[in-house]
C-alpha cells in the first residue's frame, strides 16, 4: 500500500512539475529578438486583439542602439492563432533618422477600426533637451488608423495642436493601450493615457486625451500629478476612470492612482497603492471579465529597486485590494502590455532577458481562471 501511495505521489509530482514548467519561463515565446530584422533593439511593447480575433504586437524598432532617441521605427507582428505563432515583422511608421514610437492603440467597437496614437521627435533631439526646451524641435503627436484589421494603415497625421498644451514640452502617448468607455454617461468615448513635462517647472505629469467621435477630433484633460508619467487607464463602475501611473515621489516605491468622475477631464488627488510596488517603470493594466465578474489585471517588474520579477496581479474589487498574483519571469524584465485573449486566458507581451531586460520582447499566455479559481457562473 505504501509503495502504491509513493507511486501516486511521484506521478502527481511529475504532473505538477510539468504544469509549472509549462507556466514558467520556458513557455515564453520570443516575438522580437534584439539584432534581428535590421534592428539593434526592440522596446516599448503594446498588445491588442482585433475585432476579427487576430492579435497584433507593436513595439519600437531601434535601428542603431538601445537609446530612446535616434533612428526609431514603429513596427509590428500579427498572430492569427491567439499568439501561438507570429508573422513576419512589418513597419508601421519609418520617418528616416527620426524617432517614431510610443505606440498606444485603441479599438473602436462601433466600427472595428484600430486607431493608433503615437509620438515623434527629431532623431538628434534627446528627452532631456526637449524637457529643458533646448532641443531643435519638440515632441509631436500623431494618429494613424487601420480599417482592415491592421493589414494597411493611413498616413500618420499630426494632431499635436489638439492634444498638447502650449506649456508642455516632453510628451508621450501610453505606452501600452487605450480604452473605449462603455458606461452610458460617456459611452464610446476613446481614452488614451499620456504624460508630459511642464516647460515652466520642468516637472512630469500624467494626463489623458479623449475623443467622442471615433478619433476624428481630440481634446486633452487636466494634468495629474506631479511626479507621475507613463500610465494606463481602466473604466470602473459609475462611468469613472482609474489612472494607474509610474511614480517618482521618493516617499513611495509603488504606483500612483487617481480617479476621474467626468470622463478624464478632471482628476482627484493622488493616492499610492503599496500593493503595487515598482522600481520606477512602465506597467500595464486592463479590465478582464470572467464569469460575468470584472477583474483588474496588472503587470510590472514587482521589485522596489530593480527591473526584475515580471509579475501579474489581479484585483476583484476594482483595485482596492490585489488578492491574486503570479510570477511570470524571475529575471530582468521591464515594460509590458496585457490583453484579454478569451474569457479564461490573458496574454502578456513584455521586455526581458537573461542579463538585461531589453534582450527581447516575449509573449506568454496566462490562465486567469486558474489563478483566481473561478468556477461556475
Amino acid at each position: 500500500m505504501y509503495k502504491h501511495v509513493k507511486v501516486i505521489e511521484f506521478v502527481m509530482f511529475c504532473v505538477l512539475t510539468t504544469f509549472a514548467f509549462a507556466q514558467g519561463e520556458n513557455s515564453l515565446l520570443t516575438v522580437f529578438q534584439a539584432g534581428n530584422d535590421g534592428y539593434h533593439t526592440y522596446r516599448i511593447p503594446s498588445l491588442i486583439k482585433t475585432s476579427s480575433g487576430a492579435m497584433i504586437a507593436f513595439c519600437e524598432g531601434r535601428k542603431e542602439s538601445i537609446s530612446d532617441a535616434g533612428n526609431v521605427d514603429l513596427v509590428f507582428k500579427r498572430s492569427e492563432d491567439n499568439g501561438d505563432t507570429w508573422g513576419h515583422l512589418q513597419i508601421l511608421w519609418d520617418d528616416s533618422q527620426n524617432t517614431c514610437g510610443n505606440p498606444c492603440p485603441v479599438i473602436d467597437r462601433t466600427t472595428g477600426d484600430i486607431i493608433m496614437l503615437m509620438t515623434w521627435n527629431r532623431g538628434d533631439d534627446s528627452e532631456d533637451g526637449i524637457i529643458e526646451g533646448t532641443s531643435k524641435d519638440t515632441r509631436r503627436v500623431f494618429i494613424t488608423r487601420s480599417k482592415d484589421d491592421g493589414f494597411t494603415w493611413t498616413k500618420p497625421e499630426e494632431i499635436t495642436t489638439a492634444t498638447k498644451h502650449p506649456d508642455w514640452n516632453w510628451y508621450a502617448t501610453g505606452p501600452g493601450i487605450g480604452i473605449q468607455m462603455a458606461g452610458e454617461k460617456y459611452k464610446n468615448r476613446l481614452i488614451i493615457p499620456c504624460d508630459h513635462s511642464d516647460k515652466n517647472n520642468k516637472e512630469m505629469y500624467s494626463h489623458v486625451i479623449y475623443s467622442d467621435n471615433g478619433g476624428k477630433t481630440w481634446e486633452y484633460g487636466k494634468p495629474v500629478g506631479v511626479d507621475t508619467d507613463e500610465c494606463q487607464v481602466v473604466e470602473i463602475p459609475d462611468s469613472k476612470l482609474l489612472l494607474n501611473m509610474r511614480n517618482y515621489n521618493s516617499d513611495y516605491n509603488c504606483r500612483a492612482i487617481s480617479i476621474s468622475e467626468d470622463g478624464g477631464i478632471n482628476w482627484g488627488s493622488l493616492s499610492y497603492n503599496s500593493a503595487l510596488i515598482e522600481p520606477r517603470c512602465q506597467a500595464s493594466l486592463i479590465k478582464h471579465q470572467l464569469k460575468s465578474h470584472d477583474y483588474l489585471v496588472f503587470s510590472n517588474p514587482a521589485d522596489k529597486k530593480k527591473r526584475i520579477r515580471m509579475t501579474i496581479k489581479i484585483s476583484d474589487d476594482y483595485g482596492k485590494t490585489w488578492k491574486y498574483q503570479r510570477l511570470v519571469y524571475e529575471s530582468p524584465s521591464a515594460y509590458s502590455s496585457l490583453c484579454s485573449i478569451n474569457e479564461g486566458e490573458i496574454g502578456i507581451l513584455f521586455e526581458c532577458g537573461e542579463k538585461k531586460p531589453y534582450e527581447k520582447i516575449v509573449f506568454q499566455k496566462v490562465n486567469i481562471q486558474q489563478i483566481v479559481g473561478r468556477k461556475g457562473k
